[in-house]
């Protein structure tokens, strides 16, 4: 026999059939991710829930008043969420300050009034607006530099910085210049009392 032909034996000889998937094994795993996913996923929201129950100290959020008198500035965007002054990372979640959404902002004489649909709307009055700038991140959410809008405000006895994006960037900076003048403005008034 010439070597070609033991090789051709050798191969005949040593085939099998494939072995048989262990369909078992493969549900017992799947199973068993789908479970180990589950309880993640719970205890996420166990979390989400606790950070809000810390949060229980915090007042209410106040509603627009019926008369906001005439509009200064309009935006209509994305609403990032709202952490702790200073620590971008401190999510607050309390009265839905936590759920992102879209957002539509006007920016009145009276305050800053955040119509949220799907979520919890919000004011906040003239009186506690302390700071605006724009930042690169806030609760999660990184952007390039300077593609958020921050708004600080005092609730209660927090400072609580909201982040908002607008549909069309080039506004931030207008709307930055309009509430810091318009706080420069109010604390002046306040002074002169």
């Amino acid at each position: 026999m010439t070597p070609v032909m033991l090789l051709a034996a050798d191969l005949a000889a040593e085939k099998k059939s494939a072995e048989v998937t262990d369909w078992a094994a493969r549900a017992g795993w799947l199973v068993g991710l789908a479970l180990f996913v589950a309880l993640v996923y719970w205890l996420m929201r166990e979390g989400w829930k606790w950070r809000g129950t810390l949060q229980g100290d915090i007042p209410e959020l106040p509603s627009a008043p019926d008369d906001l008198g005439p509009a200064r500035l309009g935006m209509s965007g994305r609403y990032h969420g709202s952490t702790t002054a200073g620590q971008w990372l401190d999510r607050i979640v309390a009265h839905g300050l936590g759920t992102r959404s879209r957002a539509e902002l006007t920016l009145t004489d009276a305050g800053l009034d955040v119509v949220r649909p799907g979520a919890a709307d919000f004011f906040v009055p003239a009186a506690a607006l302390r700071e605006a700038r724009l930042d690169k991140g806030i609760a999660g959410k990184v952007l390039t530099e300077g593609g958020l809008l921050v708004v600080t405000w005092a609730h209660g006895d927090r400072l609580i910085d909201s982040g908002f994006r607008s549909d069309h960037a080039a506004e931030h900076n207008e709307w930055v210049a309009a509430i810091n003048s318009m706080i420069k403005t109010n604390s002046t008034e306040g002074a002169e009392r």
